[in-house]
Parts: structure tokens; C-alpha cells; sequence
């Protein structure tokens, strides 16, 4: 479905009624213009705006043309099991899209050395986010020299940007799920004004935080559950990290006298 947008100038409020559809690519082709609108937030004026925006008469052709890509994907190779394990499936799925878009390894590798260069590195994840940001942060300090974890808002988070600038930081890695809190992109401003590059991985290109610098790495979650699953993203986000290792001379140097001092303390059981 992202092909369908791409090419075209969207304004933010596209931008979020093109992202409610991409999440729900499976009930989009038979949603109309008002419920679209409930959905995404936005007034019905809007959605027909946005479908002339992409080329289209007004949202019923779009509608048809959704329709038309459904009816040509076919429908999902597997319906069987219960909720459960059609979540496991959606889940199973993403990290394939995940794996064939990983076929070029370039954007990761260039992410990979931005990372190594900042020193210290501001790891940046709120809310839905956080855990992703938390777990980067914990294995990457093992062979960074010097990483911030900044997985809460407030006033304070500002202040905490300032001085990983100030320290001489150059770039910030950034975890960005739905829903995308306000206190993100406001940060990310800050941190672009400040002069750092912005890594960010996040669930879509069409995400309402990302600026046209950034170095943008995407991976879907999945929505078959209650709460979104992140498998996808967090995954690349490993990989993100294996590239900054690989980037890191002293890389394998930092794991080796971790794993001394943890022997030595009897941290671990094995």
C-alpha cells in the first residue's frame, strides 16, 4: 500500500489518514470517507482531499483502487488457529518483510557508523517506545563508551538533550511507536536545532515525527492483539546495533573485559 503514496506531497494530516490506512491495510478497501475520518482523526473534508491529493476523482476511487490491491494480493495463505496464534502469524510475517528489506544493508550499516561516532549516545524512546530504547541502551553500553538513555519526558528531557550536545554528541538514536507521543517530535526539533543527526527506527515511513534529514529505518508492527506488538522493530533495532558494534574498533575488546568483571563478580548463574 505504501506504493500508493509515494510521489506525493503529503501534508501532516495526510500523512495520518495515509498511516491509518497502512495499519489497517485489511479493512481499509471497505471503510467510507466518515468512518476513515473517525479513524484517523481527521474531518471528512480531509479524506477527500487526500484521495484527490494521490490523483484520484474522490475517495470512492481510491476506495475501488484498495479494493483492487486487495483482490490482487489475495487473501492471507493462513486463517487457521485462534487469535493467538494469528497474532504469532502476523508477527511471523512482518519479520520476513522485515528480512527482504534487509536484503541492502546499506542504510543500516551508514546508521551503524553514526552511532559509533557520537560520543556520548543519546538513546531516545517514551512510552510505547521506551522498552525498545531501554534494551538498546543496556546491550550498547557494553561496547560504547559512553550512552544516554532517555526514555522519560518532562522538562528535564531538554535539559538532558543539552548536555549530550554540550558533551559532544553528534547524533541521537530514536525508537518511535504508535501512538507517537507530542513530547517526540518536540524533542526531536530540539535536537535537530541542536545540530544532532537523527537515526530513528520506527513502524512506518509515513510516521508524523520524522524529518526529511533523518535517516529513517522502518518495520511494521503488528495490530492483531490488543496492543500493538513490536517484534519487527525491535529486531531491527538489534541489527542497528550489531552495525554500530562492527563500526566500533574496540568493540569486541569492551565485551571481553565485561565478561572478566562479570566472572570475577559472579553476576550470572551460568
Amino acid at each position: 500500500m505504501l506504493r500508493l503514496f509515494e510521489g506525493h506531497r503529503l501534508t501532516p494530516t495526510q500523512r495520518r489518514i495515509a498511516h491509518c490506512l497502512v495499519r489497517r491495510a485489511e479493512e481499509a478497501p471497505f471503510l467510507s470517507s466518515v468512518e476513515l475520518a473517525e479513524l484517523a482523526g481527521v474531518s471528512q473534508p480531509s479524506v477527500t482531499r487526500f484521495a484527490v491529493a494521490l490523483g484520484f476523482d474522490g475517495y470512492p476511487a481510491l476506495r475501488r483502487r484498495l479494493r483492487e490491491r486487495a483482490r490482487e494480493a489475495g487473501e492471507p495463505a493462513d486463517r487457521r488457529g485462534n487469535v493467538y496464534q494469528r497474532a504469532v502469524l502476523a508477527e511471523i510475517e512482518q519479520l520476513r518483510r522485515l528480512a527482504a528489506e534487509l536484503s541492502d544493508p546499506t542504510r543500516i550499516e551508514e546508521a551503524g557508523r553514526r552511532l559509533a561516532a557520537s560520543r556520548p549516545l543519546p538513546v531516545l524512546g517514551l512510552r510505547a517506545a521506551a522498552a525498545e530504547a531501554r534494551g538498546f541502551a543496556y546491550f550498547a553500553a557494553k561496547v560504547h563508551p559512553e550512552v544516554r538513555l532517555l526514555d522519560e519526558g518532562g522538562s528535564m528531557l531538554a535539559d538532558r538533550l543539552d548536555a549530550a550536545v554540550a558533551a559532544g554528541a553528534s547524533a541521537l538514536l530514536c525508537f518511535v511507536l504508535p501512538r507517537y507521543p507530542r513530547e517526540v517530535a518536540e524533542a526531536l526539533d530540539a535536537a535537530r536545532a541542536a545540530g544532532l543527526r537523527v537515526v530513528m527506527v520506527t513502524d512506518s515511513a509515513l510516521t508524523p515525527v520524522a524529518h526529511s534529514d533523518d535517516l529513517l529505518l522502518t518495520a511494521p508492527v503488528s495490530t492483531a492483539l490488543s496492543f500493538d506488538t513490536a517484534c519487527a522493530p525491535t529486531l531491527l533495532g538489534r541489527t542497528v546495533l550489531e552495525a554500530m558494534c562492527d563500526a566500533l574498533p574496540d568493540a569486541q575488546a569492551r565485551l571481553d573485559a565485561f565478561d572478566t568483571r562479570a566472572a570475577a563478580r559472579g553476576l550470572f548463574l551460568d
